[in-house]
């Protein structure tokens, strides 16, 4: 067992999340309590570890939210408003721990969360994963029978034949990728992150806010090692064992989404023996921030009820 040490509970009164929209539901309206979101630290060895935690529904597996790059717990609170559950600042991002010898790989992080449900003593969860949050898959394959429901949003492809993007790119390049990581002020990040919505609108000031304010020199670093642990055939050597998580599973992708092609979302829904695809046309690589109505179709899901897509 890992050494911890826990610290007390501080209830966190959310403002970060996307501003809801009248959308039309079909099917049964399921009615939810608002759990309250509460911020958690201990430490993992003698790394600080930061998440965000609510209470879900008794005797039901909490989900697990895992944020990407260059994010971290707050892209989640919305969701755990909603569902309950656990969302963790993965190291190197957030509040959690950044030191430079952590293991920012995909394994690494696959170690990371072994060790953080350890922690909270959690032994069956619903996952739910965004971007390079897909280490989460690494987990899952591990361990299929401590997933009990799987929901992949616009996940780096553990899958062949991707070809990292522009930017990751250049991360990847030696030097190069430390000199733009260096020149990243909040002006830059704004302008260069509104490709990642449909119309090439700007992101939130909320969520830049939240991003810039832990975009410092730990959180560079792990972004280029784990980068650069993953070309194309490390990435698609992750996913080898996909078809072992026969779980139910939720494949959502924003169309718009200029990281990852839209045609990745249909073949993890292809490698998931029982997953189902939703494609969000208007949507962009944080589709829940295109399309609010996203979190109560996820809610849906989690909680196992039928609930007809959003009309995509």
């Amino acid at each position: 067992m890992w050494p911890v040490t826990l610290r007390p509970w501080v209830t966190h009164k959310v403002a970060y999340h996307p501003k809801p929209e009248p959308v039309p539901r079909r099917g049964p309206m399921i009615v939810r309590r608002m759990p309250d979101v509460s911020d958690r630290e201990a430490t993992i060895g003698t790394m600080p570890v930061f998440w965000r935690e609510a209470p879900a529904p008794e005797g039901a597996p909490p989900p697990l939210y895992l944020h990407g790059v260059p994010t971290n717990s707050d892209d989640w609170l919305p969701f755990l408003e909603c569902t309950g559950g656990l969302a963790p600042d993965l190291p190197g991002f957030g509040r959690s721990g950044k030191a430079g010898n952590l293991d920012y790989t995909i394994e690494g992080y696959a170690d990371f969360i072994e060790r953080y449900l350890d922690l909270v003593a959690v032994e069956r969860v619903s996952l739910v994963v965004h971007d390079w949050g897909s280490v989460g898959l690494a987990f899952a394959q591990r361990h299929p029978e401590r997933v009990a429901r799987l929901v992949v949003i616009d996940a780096i492809p553990f899958l062949p034949g991707y070809r990292w993007h522009r930017t990751a790119r250049l991360w990847r390049t030696p030097a190069l990728g430390e000199l733009a990581m260096g020149a990243t002020t909040r002006a830059l990040m704004r302008r260069g992150t509104r490709e990642a919505r449909p119309g090439r609108e700007p992101m939130p000031e909320a969520w830049l806010d939240t991003v810039f304010a832990h975009f410092d020199q730990g959180t560079q670093r792990a972004i280029l090692r784990l980068y650069r642990s993953a070309p194309s055939d490390v990435l698609a050597a992750a996913g080898a064992r996909l078809a072992t998580l026969t779980m139910p599973a939720l494949v959502v992708w924003g169309q718009a989404d200029p990281y990852i092609p839209a045609r990745f979302g249909r073949d993890y829904a292809q490698a998931l023996p029982h997953a189902e695809l939703l494609e969000l046309a208007d949507a962009g690589h944080w589709p829940w921030l295109d399309r609010p109505d996203l979190i109560g179709r996820v809610a849906d899901f989690l909680a196992g009820a039928p609930s007809p897509a959003p009309a995509g």
